[in-house]
């Protein structure tokens, strides 16, 4: 019985195979199924035609495939059958006989009606929204061709073009076929985030027992069993457990990374060698990969600005083929008096030849393909032209802390007063002692050493420290009013100069005698300094916006080798800045968490949000890099510069091919027995596609 139209079937934007007649979530990503019309005779169960353009390019690379084939296998017998080849191959008339010509005729219309039904197709579509473009020069060359060959074998006085006819549609499926692979191949990026999502979970029942469920009877509150080396079914908090987990498909993070209790994981990411106990926190689409695979797929369908110019002269291209076949046909049989059979072989060649198929694949590709890299390395595009914007950035501002700092703590600086001992020991010393504070300063001093040892008799020093015993020696971690009210005398030029920086200086004392102290402050990522020298190298001004007070921004900018900073900045004061840097006429981009820097991201040129970890929907920001790392920022403006360049040579190639092309295609060098057929001409014009199609698969991104 068939489902009548206007009836909803729910389907998973990523798997339209999977389909369901109520609402839900996709078994297999997590994502909220989605309501589409069912389409008449199409039952539950069935796909649907309008979920998704994977599944629809998939369906056109088949179809191209066999169409090619099937047109391919016909064309055989046409060669051995028309005339000119026969000759071309000194076979005489042997393999002439009564009805010869009719026979070509069915052959030839086979692969005409079957083979050329996409352009025949596509010229229809194109006239209905008024631009012509590929599919109608396609189109009007092989409709010319089989009119006029057709009216040679009943009636008109001519030369048939039945071969050519064929040769030319294997030829041009041939092209479509091997173009619609590499755009499917360039968008495969969200197939692939779609599996790395597990099918079941090993959900937590309130006995204590584990019962293995699929994705969609997950809620956020329920606690799911993650083994060793599987993967994490939904985004959560560990609550129970300790591993590392490989999160490299999702954020770029090539190392695996250790959690704990109270860190948060990514659905999607793979177990290491311990057992995990998981919090479900969020499902559907407000996952991390569902929220990646959305701006994927929002990037690559967005508008580019080059892509715009790019359309324009395809449009230019269409008419200019129109015109010229045309006028081609006028000059060889008005003016020049050639056979018409001639005049229509250039004219169908010119047209041919000069199908904008290159240039309408120049743009869309690149995108695609530097959309899909980006994501895969975690770096996230949300707005198409900002991102293209990125190549010309002179002036980029990062916000320090948690950006250019790791918004920790922590010990940069260790000053020895007695040669007796080691930096890396006293440290130890220090952090033994300290490991039973709860002050900042103690949590820093622990943090930054590899290991303590066992304490005695520990006791804090209200307001001045802390002290214990620590391998049978009296240890104490003091304040500098500590040493003024003990007038403890101490004369160092280095102490001077760390207090200058900002940076907290404590002391130690072993066995009563101060043996050395320690400097902290807010750490210094040690891929900050690396980062600032590429942008430099780059030719990109590099600067910092801070609250921090000026010691502590000199400090930092001297560390990494910033060209300028502001200091004392609060944070409705940032975006004020950014103007004051872009009225010095310079394409400004902001680094910044995208919390307290929204408004500043919001005024740059380019609005870069880093390290937004699992929450990726930060909307003032034009690109998003999931991990806090100044070098992802070198990446993707990297990656903006690569894909232009790629963008230009695509272009380039794709209008200078037509350039060179329609001219001999048009026979200006027939004199010279230079003479393209019309099936030539359309391998030219599909190698010129494949070429663009190949150059754009080349783009990589340099990390």
């Amino acid at each position: 019985m068939e489902e009548m139209k206007g009836v909803s079937v729910y389907t998973c934007p990523m798997h339209p195979e999977v389909t369901s007649d109520k609402p839900g979530r996709c078994p297999k990503c997590g994502m909220d199924l989605v309501a589409k019309e069912r389409a008449a005779g199409h039952p539950a169960h069935g796909s649907v035609s309008a979920s998704g353009h994977h599944a629809h390019h998939s369906h056109m690379v088949a179809d191209f495939q066999k169409r090619f084939w099937m047109s391919l296998v016909i064309t055989i017998p046409i060669l051995l059958l028309s005339p000119v080849i026969q000759g071309f191959l000194g076979l005489g008339t042997s393999l002439r006989f009564s009805g010869d010509s009719y026979l070509l005729f069915a052959l030839s219309s086979v692969v005409f009606f079957y083979g050329g039904l996409p352009f025949l197709k596509g010229i229809v579509d194109e006239l209905k929204k008024a631009r012509p473009g590929m599919m109608t020069l396609i189109a009007t060359a092989i409709t010319t061709a089989y009119v006029y060959s057709s009216a040679v074998v009943f009636s008109l006085h001519g030369e048939i073009f039945f071969w050519e006819l064929a040769t030319l549609i294997d030829v041009m499926l041939l092209g479509h076929w091997i173009e619609i692979k590499s755009v499917l191949g360039a968008s495969k990026a969200l197939e692939e985030l779609a599996r790395l999502m597990p099918s079941d979970a090993h959900k937590l029942m309130p006995d204590g027992s584990v019962k293995d469920v699929p994705l969609v009877e997950l809620s956020v509150g329920d606690r799911v069993l993650v083994k060793p080396g599987e993967k994490i079914p939904a985004d959560g908090e560990v609550v129970s457990g300790g591993s590392s987990v490989n999160e490299s498909m999702l954020t770029g993070e090539s190392k695996p990374v250790a959690k704990k209790v109270g860190s948060m994981v990514i659905g999607g990411a793979v177990n290491g060698e311990g057992s995990l106990t998981v919090e479900v926190k969020k499902m559907g689409k407000d996952s991390f990969l569902s929220q990646v695979i959305k701006l994927v797929r929002q990037a690559q369908e967005s508008k580019s600005k080059t892509q715009d110019l790019a359309n324009r002269a395809a449009q230019w291209l269409t008419g200019v083929a129109l015109g010229g076949g045309a006028l081609t046909l006028l000059v060889w049989a008005a003016l020049l008096n050639k056979e018409f059979a001639f005049a229509l072989e250039r004219t169908v060649t010119v047209m041919v030849i000069s199908c904008p198929h290159a240039l309408g694949l120049a743009v869309p590709l690149v995108v695609a393909v530097s959309t899909a890299l980006a994501a895969g390395s975690g770096l996230l595009i949300r707005n198409r032209a900002a991102f293209e914007s990125a190549r010309n950035i002179q002036a980029i501002i990062f916000d320090k802390t948690g950006t250019l700092t790791e918004g920790k703590f922590g010990v940069t600086d260790t000053l020895i007063f007695d040669s007796s001992i080691a930096a890396e020991e006293l440290l130890k010393y220090a952090a033994s002692v300290e490991a039973h504070s709860e002050h900042p300063i103690a949590k820093g001093i622990v943090a930054s050493a590899k290991e303590t040892f066992p304490v005695e008799n520990f006791r804090a020093i209200p307001g001045k420290g802390t002290t214990g015993k620590v391998n049978g020696r009296e240890v104490k971690v003091v304040s500098p009013g500590y040493l003024r009210e003990g007038n403890i005398p101490i004369s160092d030029a280095r102490i001077e100069n760390l207090s200058a920086q900002g940076k907290t200086v404590v002391f130690v004392q072993l066995d009563g005698r101060l043996t050395g102290a320690l400097a902290l402050a807010d750490i210094i990522r040690p891929e900050s300094k690396k980062a600032i020298s590429m942008l430099k190298e780059m030719g990109v001004r590099c600067m910092m916006l801070t609250g921090d007070n000026r010691q502590v921004a000199r400090w930092v900018s001297q560390e990494i080798g910033l060209d300028e900073y502001f200091a004392e900045v609060l944070p409705q004061e940032k975006a004020s800045k950014i103007k004051e840097v872009q009225s010095r006429g310079l394409t400004v981009a902001m680094t910044g968490d995208g919390v307290n820097d929204a408004p500043a991201l919001a005024q740059a040129d380019v609005g870069i949000a880093v390290g937004a970890g699992t929450d990726v929907a930060i909307e003032t920001a034009d690109i998003i890099l999931v991990r806090s790392n100044p070098l992802d920022v070198v990446a993707i403006i990297g990656l903006a510069r690569a894909t232009y360049r790629k963008m230009a040579q695509n272009l380039a190639w794709a209008t200078g091919y037509n350039a060179f092309a329609i001219p001999l295609a048009a026979g200006v060098l027939y004199n010279l027995g230079i003479l393209l057929s019309p099936a030539f001409g359309a391998a030219l014009m599909s190698a010129s596609t494949v070429i663009v199609a190949i150059n754009a698969r080349l783009l990589q991104l340099k990390k």
